[in-house]
């Protein structure tokens, strides 16, 4: 009888350390992020391209810098857009990860045509919901207002971001030098996610949007919204002085 109860003991106590084994979490759960980047590659971009470019890997770097939260997983696609004689739409990164970005430079694209701002919206969308991810978050850059469309009307791309927001992804709308956003109401863009941003600080805005988009994929933010202390990051105000918002 106290073999017995000897025995019982032993199988109760490796029985328990199974089970507070199992217990144990990982030490962080990774979470996905797809982050789609519009650039727009017109010809009146020419005078800020370089600092364009440079905020566009400045994302990249910062959005994969590790933090306290859960990791994220990154894909990255870059498309840029104009027009001449229809639509130009080339996708430069397709599901990249951070870690595998290559720097993008002038050598691969520099500005060139009109604007069909609307189209390339309207791609994007399309593209992102392909891949239908978790969490996603659309990034527009423009200097120009939409001039050369052909196959989406305004209430095309309202209609498709509608059903970008009913999926709980996110899209902001950067003004690159401009302050002008009657396309981006237009498409139904909300005001607290577009910002005018100066040359000089597209690679910090781009840097702090990075941020801001891995605490939305680790949950620790609702949504991806500018404040006042992002504005002023951007020199939100002096666009607006020397651009005019009309």
């Amino acid at each position: 009888m106290k073999l017995a109860k000897t025995l019982m003991g032993a199988l109760l106590a490796i029985g328990a350390c199974t089970t507070a084994t199992a217990e144990i979490p990982d030490e962080k759960q990774s979470v996905r992020l797809n982050t789609y980047i519009l650039l727009d590659r017109t010809g009146s971009m020419s005078d800020l391209w370089d600092e364009a470019l440079s905020s566009v890997n400045a994302y990249v770097g910062s959005v994969i810098e590790p933090d306290d939260g859960p990791q994220v997983d990154n894909d990255i696609t870059l498309s840029v857009f104009d027009a001449q004689d229809g639509l130009q739409y080339d996708t430069l990164r397709r599901n990249v990860t951070g870690e595998g970005w290559k720097a993008l430079t002038n050598d691969e694209v520099h500005p060139r045509g009109t604007t069909p701002l609307l189209d390339a919206i309207g791609r994007t969308v399309a593209m992102a919901e392909s891949d239908a991810p978790e969490k996603a978050v659309i990034v527009i850059m423009t200097d120009g207002k939409e001039n050369a469309s052909r196959e989406f009307s305004r209430e095309g791309v309202r209609s498709a971001l509608s059903r970008v927001e009913d999926k709980g992804w996110e899209v902001v709308f950067l003004g690159a030098e401009f302050a002008s956003f009657g396309d981006a109401d237009a498409a139904g863009v909300d005001r607290s996610r577009q910002m005018a941003v100066s040359k000089d600080r597209l690679s910090q805005t781009m840097d702090n949007l990075a941020k801001k988009n891995r605490a939305y994929a680790q949950e620790l933010a609702d949504d991806v919204e500018f404040n006042e202390a992002d504005r002023a990051i951007a020199e939100e105000e002096d666009v607006k002085q020397r651009k005019g918002t009309n």
